[in-house]
């Protein structure tokens, strides 16, 4: 896993469904703290949307802002797998073998993408951001997360995938890492506690 071959793929968080996900604003929270991570290690993020016309815009918590020209594109769909051509020539033209999936809904969306990228020529390694994924009952998430990680992808926090991102604590960036990390603690346990007390991740 490199920065230099990683790309962040975000599903579809878009302010329609904040009332019906499963602890929705714990999702965004993580996310945020993945596009932090993604800014400081220069890692390109590209965002869905499920039916703009419909559902509306990404939620305009959601930090893509700050990404500047990391944030490479959103773009809507209808197909419920992201991998839809407009994505796929993104993956191929930045040279992409490593995906991060974030966003919902854990076992339609994030399931059919991760399924279908385990599968892709060219990528060798699919992770799921548990932290950064719901969907609208509880119970479908640690179903779907334990369907993908029998496929093949691995499911992973977003402080274990920082890290293996990050790799050295030698690097001129762990400072800045580390302050991200130390930062976000009380959200990461919080988003943690809430998205998974329950269940047998």
């Amino acid at each position: 896993m490199t920065t230099t071959t990683t790309l962040f793929l975000l599903c579809d968080l878009q302010n329609k469904f904040q009332s019906v996900i499963h602890e929705y604003d714990h999702v965004v929270a993580t996310t945020n703290k993945m596009l932090q991570l993604a800014k400081l290690l220069e890692i390109p993020v590209v965002v869905t949307t499920q039916n703009t016309k419909a559902l509306g815009p990404i939620d305009p918590d959601v930090d893509l802002a700050s990404l500047g020209t990391l944030h490479r594109q959103t773009i809507d769909k209808t197909l419920f797998s992201m991998l839809i051509p407009e994505v796929q020539a993104l993956i191929a033209k930045l040279g992409t073998t490593t995906i991060v999936l974030m966003g919902i809904e854990s076992h339609i969306c994030i399931l059919q993408t991760a399924l279908e990228l385990i599968k892709k020529s060219g990528v060798s390694e699919v992770y799921v951001v548990a932290d950064a994924v719901s969907s609208c009952n509880a119970f479908e998430v640690p179903i779907a997360l334990d369907a993908m990680r029998h496929a093949g992808v691995k499911v992973l926090t977003s402080e274990s995938i920082g890290f293996l991102l990050m790799r050295y604590a030698s690097l001129h960036t762990f400072k800045e890492f580390s302050r991200i990390i130390r930062e976000s603690k009380a959200t990461t346990k919080a988003a943690g506690e809430a998205l998974f007390s329950n269940s047998s991740l």
